[in-house]
Parts: structure tokens; sequence; C-alpha cells
């Protein structure tokens, strides 16, 4: 650590700068070693910080004088707290502090408030957070709570929706082709680039030994898509993803979509998938796990299971029947359907799952693995062509 008295080889400017770094960061105590008082904007940047890990206590100085700390129980103050940080930090601070503030201050009640969630930045944790309080959530912050959650829904299906489309849309286009067509559905760009080496130079054409050909729209058979998503708390921001992806895959005409969330009970939300909005606010965050049930009724909806692909979203902690779990997606193998065990869909990293479940999956050819959302659109795509799927490096 550098202190007061190891700067002096530092310049003035440079010195002075670093100190009011370790001071933030410090906090104020007087055993810090910086000797370094706030003023103005430091200062309240400082009483900010305090305010949340502090836990309540400790006192910052504005504009030197000093003031008592810490967020209380009431949405006034945290309310203005919310203003403070927006002003005095970047966004990607805002949402770790937002989150830190809910942990550890209980603040998920004080959410429930308009005005609270009117000064929020939004983001996926917050939508999850929302989405757990839901039943709870009085009328008149109802409203308020749709409009965060369909601000996020929409950062993230501008984000998303166009390339999950083109990819999806070439994967299933390259599935549709067929080996045997007749002459008017020769595929001839496709077919011509794939018998480039039977070129024969002396005639100056090429020998079309395997001919590719379109799908026609008669013949084509849509592809089903079952999206499997565990809704216990933890998987609050694979919810968020999935249910958008969800809409995304609904709106493609190629492509019949079934949504089913499940804890310890099983709830089709289908018919819904025309607003991830109203997806999101079907479902409740929270509660045990019974993912035997789950892929029994999705088990019960497939028709044609050579066509299908059903995505299961979880961290694989079961409360359910762990035999009879497994036996379903091994039937679920033999029948022909692609079958993709995801333990996240989101970009926190590494999660936390049952590693005994995973292994049982993979030896029956159904490894699980995390999913960024980024990365969803090729593992789709890879489902739909029966390639390998393309799973990141647990690394």
């Amino acid at each position: 650590m550098t202190t007061a008295g190891q700067s002096d080889d530092l310049t003035g400017d440079a010195a002075d700068e670093r100190l009011r770094r370790w001071r933030l960061v410090l906090g104020g105590d007087s055993a810090d070693g910086t000797g370094r008082t706030l003023t103005g904007q430091d200062a309240a940047m400082d009483g900010a910080l305090t305010a949340l890990y502090a836990g309540g206590g400790g006192t910052s100085r504005r504009s030197g004088g000093n003031r008592s700390a810490g967020l209380g129980a009431s949405a006034p103050s945290v309310a203005r707290w919310l203003g403070d940080i927006r002003t005095y930090f970047p966004t990607s601070v805002v949402q770790v502090m937002q989150r830190d503030a809910i942990q550890r201050l209980g603040l998920s009640a004080l959410l429930l408030e308009p005005e609270m969630l009117e000064a929020v930045e939004a983001d996926v944790h917050l939508v999850g957070t929302l989405l757990s309080l839901n039943k709870a959530m009085p009328e008149t912050t109802k409203e308020t709570a749709r409009a965060v959650v369909r601000k996020v829904v929409a950062d993230i299906e501008k984000r998303l929706a166009t390339r999950t489309r083109a990819t999806l849309t070439g994967a299933l286009d390259r599935s549709a082709r067929i080996s045997r067509p007749r002459h008017r559905d020769i595929d001839w760009d496709r077919t011509i680039r794939a018998n480039l080496k039977n070129y024969l130079p002396e005639y100056g054409t090429v020998v079309p030994e395997r001919l590719i050909g379109y799908g026609r729209a008669s013949q084509s058979v849509k592809k089903e898509v079952v999206l499997c998503i565990d809704q216990s708390g933890s998987m609050a921001a694979s919810v968020v993803y999935a249910s958008v992806f969800g809409a995304v895959l609904a709106s493609m005409r190629s492509l019949s979509t079934r949504l089913v969330v499940f804890d310890t009970a099983v709830v089709d939300l289908t018919d819904q998938l025309d607003d991830p909005v109203d997806v999101l606010f079907g479902t409740q965050l929270g509660g045990g796990t019974d993912i035997n049930r789950a892929l029994a009724y999705c088990q019960s909806q497939i028709t044609r299971p050579a066509d299908t692909v059903v995505v299961l979203i979880s961290d694989l902690y079961e409360g359910g029947i762990r035999d009879e779990m497994l036996k379903r997606v091994a039937a679920m193998k033999a029948s022909g359907v692609q079958f993709v065990a995801l333990l996240a869909l989101s970009d926190e990293g590494a999660p936390a799952y049952d590693r005994d479940h995973a292994a049982a999956l993979a030896a029956l050819g159904a490894p699980a693995f995390a999913c960024t959302p980024d990365l969803f659109p090729e593992v789709m795509a890879a489902a739909i062509e029966k390639r390998p799927l393309p799973i990141p490096d647990p690394a």
C-alpha cells in the first residue's frame, strides 16, 4: 500500500491522485494511512460508497462537514442514493452497487415502490429481482415494473434478435436441402461447388456426382424447438435471456417453438411467446426443482422426434426422481430428439451446478455446459443441423 509517507518520490499531482484513490478505496477509517480529507464530489462519492459498504455506519464528509451515512429503510433515502451513484459512477459500476445494495441491505422490499424503480439502472439482474417480487408487488408498482422489464428486454432483443434469425435461417435452409432432388429443385450453385473436385479440364465441365437440392415448401417440415427452463431463483438471468430467445424463435415461421418453465410444478407459456415481457411475468422465480416432471411434460408434447430440439436450461440440482430424469433424456435421444443441456444462459461465467448429474448426462451423449447469449444461436444452429455442438472451453 502506498501511504502519505511513501508518496514523496512521485510528482505532486500523481501523489495527490494516488492518495485520493486510496482514500476512496479504504473508506476514511483512522487507520487508513492516507491522511487525506475529501471535499466536493469526492466527498459525495465517498458518502455513496460508505452508505453501502459500511453497512449503515461510519461517516463521510461533504464540503468539509460531517454527515451520517447509511441507507436506512426509507424509500426516499434509497432513491436519493440511487440518483447519486448514477451521477458519480459509470453504468457498469452502478449495476454492481445496486446488486450489492439489494443483497447487503435488504432493499428488495424498497423496489416495490414506483419511485424506486424509476431511479434504478435497469439490467438483467434487476429484472430477476422484480420477477422474484412479482407476486408481492402492489398494483401501483406493476406498470412501472413492466416498463423497466420491457426496456431491458428490448435492449437484449436489439442485441441478439437479428443475428439469431440469420443464423437459424441458414441452418434451417441447409437442413431442408434434399440429396436426390428433381431437376427443377437442384441448387446449381451449391452443387457445382460441392463437385469442383470432379472438374474435367479437357471438357471444361464438372461431373456432378452429388446433387444438392432446395427443400421445397411442400416437402419441408417445421423444426420443433422446446425450451424447458428451470425457474429456481439462481436461474434468474437465464430465464430472462431464454424468454427473449423464445420470442425470437417463435417469430420464425420455419420453427414451431414451445416454452415451458418449471420449479416443482410445470407451466407452459407457449401462448404468451408473442411478448417476452408477458412470459417473464408468467414465471415465478424461486422454489424447488423437479426436472423429471418438466421433462415428462416436454416429452408428452413431442410428435416428431427426428425434427425436434429440446433445450433444458437448468443448474441440474434435481429435487425429483434422478433415475427417471436420466431415463427420459435417454429415451428422447434414442427416438431422434436433439437434446441440449445448458447449465446457464447468461454472461455471468461459470455457474454452480450439480456435477454428478452433468456427468450422467454427458455419459448419455448430452454434455451439459454454460452458454452465453451470444453463443446460443450457434448452439441452436448446430442442434438443428444435427452436428456437434460448439461447446465452449470451460477454462
